[in-house]
């Protein structure tokens, strides 16, 4: 896709055989921004949505229409910031037992699989922000923790699919028994119980509540593992920045538990995690389909043909970047905001289908590298060719590998 956009520009089609179409590729923020949002009711989802539905059911990431609406009407207030911040005591704590497995790590004179860890730390977190304290007690009645599947097969296929989808059982089960208890919990599976629909007053339905949770366990957890792990790569080999970065953490005051306020008091932290979303957004691909025809880079768009938006081709466009190959945080700070269009950056999508969880997936970032950076510097030791692996989410094809080294 890299060569065909230098080839071809804003625009361009492949033709499928297999479906007997054309896909339209594009590239342009003008046509980004009529897709998602101008004239977002003329586009559903479009190619790979099958395959996610097996794995997701029927949550907001893959439901259309009414269904959609209602369900993201409910769930909305879940992740306003005055709940996010509510979580600022789990996030911390899930850091600083990774922090302690670190240095222990470290004393052994062994490495850091970094890619493994911060998928087990983003899956643990999105956990225990789920289900609460029901989390510890499930994995003391089965002899560890059920949805470690989500971190030991990194295959996204049908094998993963069923396995995955078999522990729906376990929440349907942990829904009845806090019915039957009718204790109170604070936690995203309390909130979609509680939840109810602002025109009739009803629950979600059992089954559209657990689709929901098992949409927040996938893209509340490897979307931002990702992101993290792309993070320290390229302040790994930034030592510039990653000094900048040092120096603003050193300065800031020692919050045990941050809250969403203290780390948005960082700009440059932030910068940091917007120049690397920018490189390396998870969510590489957006997938839409027309309903009726429209027009896109001045060319006629049939209805009922596939659009494809590279989120990472976009990110990079050189018409709209400067030096777009370059790791340069300071290209978002607030006096370059004018020096591109709205949306030519967007790694959370935009419009009414952007990522309900866009915050608190910055906030368990941010948190992330105030209490690791603060006290420590990652070092990359290569063993294998840095590679992209470019499936449902972009990620390193090998498990990258640091030194914690104490500052």
């Amino acid at each position: 896709m890299t060569e065909l956009f230098a080839r071809y520009g804003d625009t361009y089609r492949v033709y499928a055989p297999g479906r007997a179409s054309y896909t339209y590729v594009i590239h342009h923020p003008d046509d980004v921004k009529r897709v998602l949002v101008t004239n977002h009711k003329n586009y559903v989802k479009g190619l790979g949505l099958d395959r996610v539905k097996i794995l997701l059911g029927k949550g907001i990431m893959t439901s259309e229409g009414e269904l959609w609406r209602r369900q993201r009407y409910m769930m909305q207030p879940f992740f306003h910031r005055r709940v996010v911040t509510q979580y600022a005591q789990l996030i911390t704590a899930a850091n600083e037992r990774f922090i302690a497995r670190w240095e222990a790590l470290t004393a052994r004179g062994e490495l850091v699989n970094l890619t493994d860890e911060m998928s087990e730390l983003t899956l643990e977190i999105v956990l225990r922000s789920i289900f609460g304290t029901d989390l510890d007690r499930l994995t003391e009645k089965l002899g560890g923790n059920p949805f470690e599947v989500v971190t030991k097969d990194s295959e996204r296929n049908l094998q993963f699919a069923y396995k995955f989808r078999s522990l729906t059982r376990l929440v349907a089960e942990l829904m009845a028994r806090r019915r039957a208890e009718n204790t109170e919990h604070f936690d995203f599976l309390a909130m979609l119980m509680e939840a109810r629909d602002k025109d009739t007053g009803r629950p979600m339905e059992d089954r559209e509540l657990i689709d929901e949770v098992m949409t927040l366990i996938v893209a509340g957890h490897e979307t931002t593992a990702s992101g993290l792990n792309w993070t320290w790569y390229l302040l790994s080999q930034h030592p510039q920045v990653a000094d900048r970065l040092h120096a603003e953490l050193d300065a800031a005051p020692e919050f045990a538990a941050p809250s969403l306020t203290d780390m948005e008091s960082l700009p440059y932290t932030q910068q940091v995690v917007n120049e690397a979303l920018r490189l390396y957004p998870p969510g590489w691909l957006l997938s839409r389909r027309t309903l009726e025809a429209d027009e896109l880079g001045g060319y006629a768009i049939p209805a009922n043909s596939n659009v494809l938006l590279p989120l990472y081709l976009l990110h990079r466009h050189p018409k709209f970047w400067h030096e777009p190959e370059r790791f340069w945080p300071e290209r978002f700070a607030p006096e370059h905001e004018a020096d591109r269009p709205r949306y030519a950056y967007m790694p959370f999508a935009a419009g009414p289908r952007h990522c309900i969880g866009e915050t608190l997936a910055l906030y368990e970032m941010l948190v992330h590298l105030y209490k690791v950076a603060r006290h420590y510097r990652l070092t990359y030791v290569p063993d294998q060719p840095l590679e992209l692996e470019a499936q449902i989410n972009l990620r390193t094809r090998y498990p990258l590998h640091m030194r914690l080294e104490r500052r």
